[in-house]
Order: structure tokens, then C-alpha cells, then sequence
């Protein structure tokens, strides 16, 4: 049975976007994973995030996916709602530069593909320089690069 969340939403610290050091990138797979309690990553997830002290930072389509996974429950999803308005994860915004990177970015890996939310990420990495994703597709974020050529660092490292 899927069921609510195992962290506690109200606890969350917040932070605000800027030159903030030690950004984490986040996508999907992660967010999903700390919501249902059925997922296979449940437990992994939820002590990777209790030993990350780093602002996490995602994008609306990595939150739209979220939402969309999570829709077997409102409560689950408004729990979702919760740790975004507790300060959670930090939302960043999609202005052009960003749309741009993002066709590039497309175009670059159409063979995968490379879908809207990854590209976002990726393009969010060059912008803002983050190495580290939190992220459960290693297939995929273990060929894209940043910054022309430079590997992410996984979280967790293996699966």
C-alpha cells in the first residue's frame, strides 16, 4: 500500500537562491522515492536526505513529474506541497538563458533521449556550476556532462 511520508515536511530547513556554495541538484526519481513508502528507494532516499546538510535545488518539471508519480494519493501529493512550502527543495526558476541551454542540451543527447526535466537540470548545473545530483538515473546522468565535459557526482554513488 502507498502511503504518506516518512520525513517530516515541517521540519525542512529553507534557503534562499544566490551564491549559495554546496547546492545539490535534485531530480525525480529522489522526490518520488521519499513520498511512497512502496517505492524500492524508500528507505535509501530518505537516509541519503537525512545526512544532507546542502540546500537542494530542482525545477518545475522535475516537480511536475513528481506530482504526476505521486497521483495514486492528494494526500501524498499535498505532503509533496508541503515539504516545497517548508523550504525542502528550492525551486528555480526557467528564464531564457535556461530555455536555451535546454534545446541545446536536447538536440546534444537526442539519441538518448534526453527529456525536458533532465535538461533542465543539466542546464541548471552549467548556470549555477553544481557538480552534485541526488538522483535514482544513473544510466543517464553518468553520460551527461556540465560545463562541457565535466562528469556529475552521483548521490547516492550506487544503486
Amino acid at each position: 500500500m502507498k502511503g504518506p511520508l516518512s520525513i517530516n515536511p515541517e521540519q525542512t530547513p529553507g534557503f534562499s537562491l544566490g551564491k549559495v556554495e554546496g547546492l545539490i541538484l535534485i531530480d525525480t526519481g529522489p522526490i518520488v522515492a521519499f513520498f511512497d513508502k512502496d517505492d524500492r528507494h524508500h528507505v535509501l532516499c530518505i537516509e541519503i536526505l537525512k545526512e544532507i546538510r546542502e540546500p537542494l535545488v530542482t525545477t518545475w518539471p522535475i516537480l511536475t513529474e513528481s506530482f504526476y508519480l505521486l497521483n495514486f494519493s492528494w494526500e501524498v501529493q499535498d505532503d509533496l506541497w508541503v515539504f516545497i512550502q517548508r523550504g525542502g527543495v528550492e525551486i528555480y526558476p526557467i528564464e531564457k538563458e535556461l530555455l536555451i541551454r535546454c534545446r541545446e542540451l536536447m538536440k546534444q543527447y537526442h539519441d538518448l533521449p534526453m527529456d525536458l526535466a533532465d535538461a533542465t537540470l543539466v542546464a541548471l548545473a552549467d548556470i549555477l556550476e553544481v557538480p552534485k545530483i541526488f538522483t535514482l538515473d544513473h544510466k543517464d546522468f553518468s553520460i551527461y556532462r556540465f560545463k562541457q565535459k565535466k562528469r556529475f557526482t552521483l548521490i547516492p554513488s550506487r544503486i
